[in-house]
């Protein structure tokens, strides 16, 4: 990737994640939910800390890691599971 284009990601990023009619909290846990349900690790990792860092709770984790169950069968439990390695449970 081109610094050019890591810029732009790293402005969408922010933007995406800024809060507005949603806050912060609400997104991350949206972005963590669609890192689980794609299968990406890194992906799962990363929302989850931030998400902690915005104030996700651990019943919040869990009860977003069962939709995520619910959405994405088997595979989403594995990881869900790293989601939760990655909060620090």
């Amino acid at each position: 990737m081109t610094p050019e284009t890591a810029a732009a990601f790293k402005q969408l990023h922010g933007a995406s994640l800024k809060a507005g009619a949603l806050d912060t909290k609400t997104k991350e846990l949206i972005a963590l939910a669609i890192g689980v349900s794609r299968l990406c690790g890194d992906c799962t990792v990363h929302h989850t800390k931030a998400a902690k860092a915005a104030g996700v709770t651990l019943p919040e984790l869990h009860e977003a890691l069962d939709v995520c169950t619910l959405m994405g069968g088997g595979p989403a439990t594995v990881y869900g599971k790293k989601a939760l390695e990655a909060y620090g449970t």
